[in-house]
């Protein structure tokens, strides 16, 4: 057996030496008899929480099933769900909340068996498809690539197993062209080899807006939706569905020609944040060269009306999307649509964001000199404030830069206890971290816990302490106590 450990409940789970759940999804299944059944295609970020707003459905009573594979990275998340403990934290009460009402309804489950997908009405694909890159000085040599072979194997997976009835909402975020040149063709062959009917099915891609944090269930139940299917009646059977768990009454839900469409709108808008990110990365630079401060500048400009979506400095961009979705769409041009030319300037913005972590740790040497022999506090591993998550964090190339000076780092995170990526521990309580001997305190995520007044106490309660904010946490009157007593730089801004 292998054994597994939840990064978030901290309890032993193992890998059963037989994997099959059939008779324990009978059982589910018949004591939801009279409900349509969904399966959630993933339990990550996107599908765990989306598998709650079904369970929660407004006007449908929904059985949920929840699938991911059964291994040391993703078989505790099954275990957890079906103990009673769900497997995200995020500053969320709705969360618990949703979670809570599923478990007295008895309506969601979770499983690795594949034979879940012989009871659903639905699917949803809510998996991760990563971009490999390379490199991150060689961007503009395009030295990146996306592999699709996993993803082709989950939905070969639905294939295999489905009715010929099945509605299939992919919301993964996938390259432009994907249901149709990859996943229909997938789903057609294996019925074939079934000898199933083809005209029965229906294929529709809806992409996820979700916000991990204070409103991780309402960035799903009640953002806008856009959506569309292979053919008319695949839209259609999308928009019925989606009604069901999305509140109209809050949100518009747009219908676009195609899935091509979609998966475009998707990155594109993606891209477009990331892009507005890389701005705002290029001219902190400049503001520090020239001894201004930019998050007064951007203050000063969103008063326009046309650019209040101005963004601020910062440590770099983390998180799942906006770190790969304008190489997704590149691909794309390149592999679904047979273009030979790149999207130049959406692969330099990522290629900016990337190296965001290696121009703040140089402004820290030039601020603070060496290092090596400090004691480093990091307040913040998530890439976002008030999220437990630390997929693609910035936070993590400063972190290794600074551990290879030599220099002692301990780690603190009011919403992560374990640090997947690193493979290690991570403090909670923050007078394990801000101690005496502390030297150096790096802010690096925007957790509200850092803007309080106590912890601006707990700083001030030390002695010749250097503080690195890179993210302007900080408001004005912050920043003047602090610097009553510490030496502080604030990234993006010349003047501190």
């Amino acid at each position: 057996m292998i054994k597994s450990i939840s990064p978030i409940t901290k309890k032993e789970y193992y890998i059963p030496d037989i994997l099959d759940d059939a008779e324990e999804i009978k059982s589910f299944l018949k004591k939801n008899a009279d409900k349509k059944v969904i399966v959630v295609q993933g339990l990550g970020f996107v599908g765990a929480v989306m598998s709650l707003v079904c369970a929660n459905s407004l006007t449908e009573e929904y059985a949920i099933i929840g699938i991911d594979l059964a291994n040391e990275n993703t078989y505790w998340k099954i275990k957890s769900i079906n103990d009673g403990i769900f497997p995200l934290i995020a500053d969320d009460p709705k969360i618990a909340k949703f979670f809570e009402n599923a478990k007295i309804k008895g309506n969601f489950m979770a499983t690795y068996d594949p034979v879940a997908y012989q009871y659903a009405d639905v699917v949803i694909v809510d998996i991760n498809l990563d971009v490999q890159k390379k490199s991150y000085e060689t961007y503009a040599l395009k030295d990146f690539d996306v592999d699709l072979n996993g993803f082709k194997a989950a939905i070969q997976s639905i294939g295999r197993n489905c009715r010929d009835d099945i509605l299939v909402l992919v919301e993964t975020t996938v390259p432009p062209g994907t249901c149709d040149q990859v996943v229909k063709p997938i789903i057609e062959e294996e019925f074939i080899k079934r000898e199933l009917p083809l005209k029965n099915y229906r294929l529709g891609h809806s992409y996820e807006r979700v916000m991990p944090g204070p409103q991780y269930i309402d960035s799903i139940r009640e953002f806008a939706r856009v959506y569309s299917g292979i053919n008319k009646i695949s839209a259609d059977a999308v928009e019925e569905f989606l009604k069901t768990i999305i509140d109209i009454s809050k949100c518009e839900l747009t219908r676009l020609e195609h899935t091509n469409a979609t998966e475009m709108a998707k990155v594109l808008e993606n891209s477009y944040r990331a892009m507005n990110i890389a701005f705002a990365v290029e001219w902190s630079r400049f503001a520090e060269e020239a001894g201004v401060d930019l998050y007064a500048m951007v203050n000063a400009i969103r008063a326009r009306p046309t650019h209040v979506n101005l963004m601020y400095p910062g440590i770099g961009v983390g998180g799942y999307c906006l770190t790969k979705d304008p190489l997704l769409a590149s691909w794309a041009r390149k592999h679904h649509f047979e273009s030979s030319l790149d999207l130049e300037i959406s692969i330099n913005g990522v290629s900016v964001n990337d190296q965001m972590p290696r121009f703040a740790f140089d402004r820290l040497v030039q601020v603070f000199g060496d290092i090596s022999n400090k004691k480093v506090a990091f307040l913040g591993v998530s890439y976002r404030g008030d999220v437990g998550d630390t997929r693609f964090t910035p936070v993590e190339p400063l972190v290794e830069m600074v551990r290879e000076t030599g220099a002692e780092i301990v780690l603190h995170d009011p919403f992560v206890s374990y640090w997947e990526e690193q493979n290690c521990d991570i403090e909670s309580d923050l007078n394990d971290v801000l101690d005496s001997n502390t030297n150096l305190v790096v802010i690096s995520a925007g957790h509200s816990q850092y803007k309080l007044k106590s912890t601006i106490d707990k700083l001030m309660a030390l002695n010749n302490l250097l503080i690195f904010d890179t993210i302007g946490l900080f408001d004005k009157d912050q920043l003047l106590i602090l610097q009553s007593k510490h030496k502080l730089s604030v990234l993006g801004r010349g003047d501190l």
